[in-house]
Parts: structure tokens; C-alpha cells; sequence
């Protein structure tokens, strides 16, 4: 369960028996071991927690909320506890583990958050309610993210507040979102810059520059009419970076080992040249 929603049922006085999270994970540099942000929330929140499911099916719970869980909850737990499931995107399209990162890369323009049936398959369960969100052509994955959580949690509450409707079934084609792997996060000069600026909305864009990694967080969208540098050639003077069709001005860059910074400040500190490549 994500932070906001735990927040919001608890200050709406819905009694949450348990909080179910990931287990503690080694983090930073001295390899201590850290909470999830929603075990940490938990535990702020005076909440009981755990890290096995099945430890929801002696609590007396009589609904369970999953949100963003990365998990199948299997039939015997169901069985016990009926949950409902938060997930952002307008099912059927984009069931799985990364559904905003697909509707950015496929350059949909419209996503949403669908309240749904929880069932032992892949966010194949009937829909109760779901509220559209349009995506607009700057929309940042983080951006989306925080809106769908808010307009989800509401839709939520709305829902157990005036009690669950009868479910639909889905209907439409399904499509399936995968998880997202390292190696399409990284930025192929040879592409059109279109492509490259829904890659860099994602958050993780990485690219190379003096034989060292550079991740792009932010980068505007230069049209292909424009006159740009030819692929992976950076202008210095106006910070675009040429590809296949159009190019990217740089925002902000994050160097490896360094902060995100203001790329007009990079190109100051490095010093770039006429002529020089990211991506080599």
C-alpha cells in the first residue's frame, strides 16, 4: 500500500488491522537495513505490520487495499480476506507491473486509476469505478504518479464510504505492461527525439559523455524542423543534442557520482566543446 492512501484511510477512521510491506532492505553506503516508505508510515501511524500475506487472514479484516503491491496474492488469502486493487492505468490496457511507464512510452494520451476486484490472475479482476487522466506531452512519470494517487485515493474513499458497487467485467483488448529493464532507460542518439523525450519523462534516462555515465532528468523537446546538430552531437552554446529526427535541450543533467544540476551549470564546469559527442 502506497503512503497517501495508507494516510487517507486512516484519517478517514477506517480501522486498519494490518500493513503488509516489503521486507527491510539494505540501503547506502554502511549497508544498514531500511524500512519501506509505507512500513516507516506504518510505524509512525501506530500500525501493525508485516511481510508475509498470509498473515492477513487471522486479523478479522474484512476488506483488504493493495496498492503498487509487485506480488500475486494467492486464492487461499483471498478466500479469507476479499482486497480491491489500485492500479493506474484504464484496464484492460496496460495490466501489470508498469503501467504509467508503458502509456509514456507508447505516447498514449490518456491514462486513469480503475478500482478493481483483486483475483488470483493478473489484474484480470471486474472494475468497481475508474477516473481518466489525460497525459500531457511533458507529463513526467513522477508527475503522473502523484496525480493518479491522489484522484485514486479519493475514488477510494468515495467507494467505501457509499459501499462497493457491483463490479463490471473488463472489456477491450488487454495489453500488458512489463517491468521496465535498465537497458531502456538509456538514450540511442540514432532514435527520433521523440522517442528519446518520453525515455527522459521516465526519470532514469542515462546517456555517456567522456567515457563516464550522464543521466538526463529533465530535457526539453527541439522539433525536427529545427535546425539541430547531427546524432549525439551537443551544441554548447544551446545545450541540444542532436538525433535521428530533431533533438533534446538539456535541462538539468546529473553527472555520475554528483547531484542533478542545471545543465547551463555543467556546461560551464566541464568546459564543453565544439563538436562533442554524448553516447562515445
Amino acid at each position: 500500500m502506497a503512503t497517501g492512501p495508507l494516510r487517507a484511510l486512516v484519517a478517514g477512521g477506517h480501522d486498519v488491522a494490518l500493513v503488509v510491506s516489503r521486507p527491510d532492505r539494505r540501503r547506502g553506503r554502511g549497508g544498514a537495513l531500511l524500512p519501506s516508505p509505507v512500513k516507516a508510515t506504518a510505524v509512525e501511524l501506530g500500525l501493525p505490520v508485516s511481510d508475509r500475506v498470509d498473515d492477513v487472514i487471522d486479523v478479522g479484516a474484512e476488506l483488504g487495499v493493495v496498492v503498487a503491491f509487485g506480488r500475486l496474492i494467492r486464492p487461499h488469502v483471498l478466500a479469507a480476506v476479499p482486497m480491491v486493487n489500485m492500479h493506474f492505468s484504464l484496464l484492460p490496457r496496460w495490466r501489470g507491473a508498469a503501467p504509467l511507464e508503458r502509456a509514456i512510452l507508447a505516447s498514449d494520451t490518456v491514462t486513469g486509476v480503475c478500482i478493481m476486484a483483486v483475483e488470483e490472475g493478473l489484474d484480470t479482476g471486474a472494475v468497481y469505478a475508474c477516473d481518466e487522466v489525460p497525459i500531457g506531452l511533458e507529463d513526467t512519470l513522477e508527475e503522473l504518479r502523484a496525480t493518479l494517487a491522489a484522484r485514486g485515493t479519493e475514488l477510494l474513499l468515495r467507494l467505501l464510504k457509499d459501499g462497493l458497487p457491483q463490479p463490471r467485467p473488463q472489456e477491450g483488448e488487454a495489453t500488458y505492461a512489463d517491468k521496465i529493464e535498465p537497458h531502456e532507460h538509456h538514450l540511442d542518439w540514432s532514435r527520433p527525439a521523440v522517442e528519446l523525450h518520453r525515455i527522459v519523462r521516465l526519470g532514469q534516462a542515462w546517456t555517456t559523455f567522456r567515457g563516464a555515465r550522464l543521466k538526463i532528468p529533465r530535457a526539453c523537446l527541439v522539433p525536427a524542423a529545427t535546425d539541430v546538430p547531427p546524432p549525439g552531437v551537443l551544441d554548447p552554446d544551446r545545450l541540444v543534442v542532436g538525433a535521428g529526427e530533431g533533438g533534446l535541450e538539456l535541462v538539468e543533467v546529473q553527472p555520475e557520482g554528483r547531484p542533478v544540476q542545471p545543465a547551463a551549470a555543467w556546461r560551464n564546469g566541464a568546459r564543453l566543446r565544439p563538436g562533442e559527442r554524448l553516447g562515445e
